[in-house]
C-alpha cells in the first residue's frame, strides 16, 4: 500500500509518501518526506485501507527530514484512530529536524505517541512541558516587576524610614517595621506610605489621610509601647 499528499497542498516539493505492508495483525508503515500541510490527508488515507484484523501499527519515521505543527497533527490522528480503533501505535526511529520539533513540544522522542497516552497526560498541543515552560516564564516576568517595581520605590522608603527614625527617635530597623505594619492595617502599598510620611515631613506638606494616619500612630504607639 502506498498514499502520498496531494502535491497542491504541499508545494510539489517533498510530499509525504507513506508505505508500508501487514503481517497478520499487525500493520508497518513507512513515511517518507516531509510532515507539512497535508500529511495528514495522506495519513488518513492510508489509515483507512488498513485491514479490521489488525491490533497494531508501527511507524518507522527514520525517512521524515522535517516536519512543522503539521507533524503534531499526524500524531493527533494517529493518537485518534488508536482510540477509536483499540490499537497500539508506535512510531519511533525520529532523528534530526522532526526530532527537535518533539523536543521543543516536551514529547517523548522515543515515541511521542506515548505522551499522549500515558495516563493523564494532556493533548498533544499542550503538552506538559509546554505549560511548564509558560508558568516558570510566567512567575519569572513577575519578580522582574516586583524587583522594578521595589528598585523604583526603595528611594522613598529610605527617606520615610529616615523621617521616622528622625522624629520618633527610633532603629532603622524599627522605622522599616512601622512602616510594613502601616501598610498592613491601612492596607496600602508600602510605597505609598513611604511617600505620604515623605511628602508630610515636607514644608506645607499634606498630612497622610485619615485612615493611613491613624494606621500609623498605631504602628508607632505599639514600636514605642
Amino acid at each position: 500500500m502506498t498514499s502520498s499528499a496531494s502535491p497542491h497542498l504541499t508545494g510539489g516539493l517533498n510530499p509525504l509518501l507513506i508505505s508500508g505492508r501487514v503481517c497478520a495483525e499487525r500493520a508497518e508503515l513507512t513515511p517518507r518526506g516531509e510532515l507539512v500541510n497535508g500529511c495528514t490527508e495522506a495519513l488518513a488515507r492510508t489509515l483507512a485501507e488498513l485491514p479490521h484484523t489488525i491490533t497494531r501499527v508501527d511507524l518507522d519515521m527514520g525517512d521524515v527530514h522535517f516536519m512543522d505543527t503539521a507533524g503534531l497533527q499526524f500524531l493527533d490522528v494517529l493518537t485518534d484512530f488508536g482510540r477509536q480503533r483499540s490499537l497500539t501505535i508506535t512510531t519511533t526511529n525520529w532523528n534530526g529536524q522532526p526530532l527537535r520539533i518533539l523536543e521543543l513540544a516536551g514529547l517523548d522522542t522515543s515515541d511521542p505517541l506515548r505522551s499522549a497516552t500515558h495516563q493523564g497526560a494532556p493533548a498533544l498541543g499542550s503538552s506538559v512541558v509546554s505549560l511548564e515552560r509558560a508558568e516558570r516564564l510566567h512567575v519569572l516576568q513577575e519578580e522582574v516587576e516586583q524587583l522594578r517595581q521595589a528598585i523604583a520605590s526603595r528611594p522613598v522608603i529610605d527617606q520615610a524610614r529616615g523621617i521616622l527614625m528622625a522624629i520618633h527617635g527610633c532603629t532603622s530597623d524599627e522605622a522599616w517595621h512601622i512602616l510594613r505594619e502601616t501598610s498592613q492595617l491601612s492596607n496600602t502599598k508600602l510605597r505609598d506610605v513611604a511617600a505620604a510620611v515623605t511628602a508630610s515631613a515636607e514644608t506645607n506638606g499634606p498630612p497622610p489621610p485619615p485612615e493611613l494616619r491613624t494606621a500609623l500612630q498605631r504602628a508607632i504607639a505599639r514600636r514605642q509601647g
